[in-house]
């Protein structure tokens, strides 16, 4: 994981532990006699932030599989006693940091989906739905370490269900473009788009810089130019 992600999994859990004080400040003010329950439970949710953005850095590094919640107690400069007083075990924290990134994940596939995106011309359409989706990839590298081979069933199953949502939004936009089109041609269409994705996107994370830009652009070329014969009218307005 390079140091931007790093900095970014960081500044996240500082953020929620600073909203959570502020929170216990007030409560303080206002009230008096909850002021300590709340203090310890913002220093639990501090501390849980901690956990996740330790096992989003061992995740990326050694995967799934070889991570150990000994290893994430030391990336969070925790004894491993400290971590199981919030997590029983590693699929417990996969499931909770799994389950933080798919529903920021359905977030930014809202934004990249929007009408007025789906009204532009087919190469700014890739640009305003892809940019998005490669950004949030390339800014949570946990979501794909976790996403693809933990076989965790609760993150499995909401992963399923992300991946036929998309599915849902990519077929609904070749029908707006080809509503002349039978329904098993656009879902093998939309299947493959996914697929040129996803297995680009392996490409993608796997470099940095110049490089990175560099497979952003061929997988851009690569989906206009498998869409462009298909595409016979502009989308409705």
């Amino acid at each position: 994981m390079g140091k931007n992600t790093e900095k970014g999994i960081k500044s996240s859990a500082v953020d929620a532990a600073e909203t959570t004080d502020s929170a216990a400040t007030a409560t303080t003010a206002d009230t008096g006699t909850t002021a300590a329950p709340r203090r310890r439970q913002a220093r639990g949710e501090r501390r849980i932030s901690q956990l996740l953005a330790a096992a989003a850095g061992v995740f990326c590094r050694t995967g799934y599989a070889s991570a150990s919640t000994n290893a994430i107690a030391r990336e969070a400069g925790v004894s491993p006693g400290t971590l199981y007083q919030y997590f029983p075990n590693k699929e417990a924290i996969a499931v909770e940091l799994g389950g933080q990134l798919l529903q920021r994940a359905h977030e930014m596939h809202g934004q990249a989906f929007r009408p007025e995106n789906l009204r532009r011309p087919l190469p700014e359409l890739l640009d305003a739905v892809l940019d998005p989706v490669i950004a949030f990839n390339c800014e949570n590298p946990a979501f794909w370490a976790l996403m693809h081979g933990t076989g965790v069933p609760g993150i499995a199953q909401e992963h399923e269900e992300l991946h036929v949502g998309m599915l849902t939004r990519i077929e609904a936009v070749l029908r707006d473009f080809r509503p002349e089109a039978p329904a098993h041609e656009l879902a093998h269409t939309s299947n493959m788009i996914l697929g040129i994705f996803k297995s680009s996107l392996d490409l993608i994370l796997a470099h940095e810089g110049d490089e990175r830009a560099a497979y952003i652009a061929e997988l851009k070329t690569v989906l206009l130019r498998y869409l462009e014969p298909m595409i016979t009218r502009t989308p409705p307005h």
